[in-house]
């Protein structure tokens, strides 16, 4: 046994280090990528540009999102938002504003079908009604600067890209949503090349979305078929950005979080259930790559620190690879949140945030495949 042990660790130890070493230069890189690569708002007011909000049960946010969108720099733009059969007082609210501002349509959404998912189909009635040559998705609870709208289509134009999304800013308001809201950045920052997007045409794998927040052109829209094509997806922005770029098109990951903000759910459950009903349809519903990224996650990402505090009682050799590996694990996550501008003390809860997101996939997997699926706005969905 301690022969085998030996054998493993002279594999282990040297991988471990190099996909740590991978995840760091990653994380410059692709932060560099996000940064170097946006322009600064101008304010014009070409082209014409539809802003489109599904909200339900959103008497909490709607209001202060409305208006942030109301105070924007750039002016030739249109506000539709649906309502989304909402039970409390969202309908009230968006009908005060409406009178108020000729700019702002209140759609009052249709029944759910039972071949689509709710925010899909919230974006697809909203999509029908808009005019705009660019199309603006963004949630009912983000908070917009004056020039986000400016920013975008600046962006989009000056870029040459036909699709763009990325990370806005984070407002946290309990340790729980702390250590499972970042779970969103590990893809897009530590495993995905961002730049490959804009080298390599067609493979959609490289491609990323957050549907807090993506600027579309309405031609590319149209042609990937709208929200028809991903009508029944939970994670409904990463597979229009793939579409988007597996149909040739360009696209971009950005750092938006100068322009936008939001606190994306209120506490731990809330959180759980918001990432976890994703978790399992981001990996095709497969039980065995689900099952793999536990494994990679658990050995790879959690274990390394308490496997550092082992090593070090019992004197190990192999002490200083792991000493490595936990630091640049640390630095990448320190890197991470000073750029996206969240407290970088909190980075430190690395290990506990790997193992909440190994716990979020296997909770995503068992609510799949017992077939209780999540429950999201007061709808089973998956």
């Amino acid at each position: 046994m301690t022969e085998l042990i030996e054998l493993l660790s002279r594999f282990y130890y040297p991988v471990l280090t190099a996909a740590a070493f991978y995840f760091f230069l990653l994380s410059l890189v692709n932060h560099y990528e996000m940064r170097r690569f946006s322009i600064s708002s101008k304010i014009i007011n070409e082209p014409f540009v539809s802003v489109l909000v599904p909200a339900r049960n959103e008497e909490k946010n709607i209001e202060c999102c409305i208006k942030s969108l109301q105070n924007q720099s750039y002016k030739n733009f249109e506000i539709l938002v649906l309502n989304d059969n909402s039970t409390d007082g969202t309908l009230n609210i968006l009908n005060r504003i409406g009178n108020e501002d000729s700019r702002v349509k209140v759609i009052n959404g249709e029944s759910l079908p039972s071949d689509w998912y709710g925010k899909p189909f919230a974006m697809h009635q909203l999509s029908k009604q808009a005019k705009g040559e660019i199309l603006i998705f963004t949630d009912a609870d983000t908070i917009h600067t004056p020039s986000s709208i400016a920013w975008a289509v600046n962006n989009l134009a000056g870029l040459k890209v036909d699709l763009i999304s990325g990370y806005i800013g984070q407002i946290f308001g309990s340790l729980g949503e702390i250590l499972t809201v970042p779970a969103m950045f590990f893809l897009g920052v530590f495993v995905i090349p961002l730049s490959f997007n804009r080298y390599v045409k067609k493979v959609n794998w490289f491609s990323a979305a957050i549907g807090q927040f993506i600027i579309i052109k309405r031609s590319v829209f149209d042609d990937i078929g709208g929200c028809e094509a991903f009508r029944k997806k939970t994670s409904e922005d990463i597979f229009l950005s793939r579409l988007v770029k597996k149909k040739g098109y360009n696209t971009r990951f950005l750092n938006i979080c100068d322009h936008i903000k939001c606190r994306m759910y209120n506490g731990y459950k809330q959180a759980i259930e918001g990432i976890g009903k994703n978790t399992f349809d981001f990996f095709g519903k497969s039980g065995f790559l689900i099952f793999i990224m536990i494994l990679i996650f658990f050995f790879f990402l959690f274990f390394p620190f308490p496997l550092l505090i082992f090593c070090i009682i019992k004197s190990s050799p192999w002490t200083l690879y792991i000493l490595t590996v936990v630091v640049l694990y640390s630095l990448a996550w320190i890197i991470t949140f000073l750029k996206l501008k969240i407290n970088w003390l909190y980075s430190f809860l690395w290990p506990i945030m790997y193992l909440n997101l190994i716990y979020m996939a296997g909770w995503s997997w068992y609510r799949s495949v017992s077939g209780k699926g999540f429950f999201w706005k007061d709808r089973k969905v998956g």
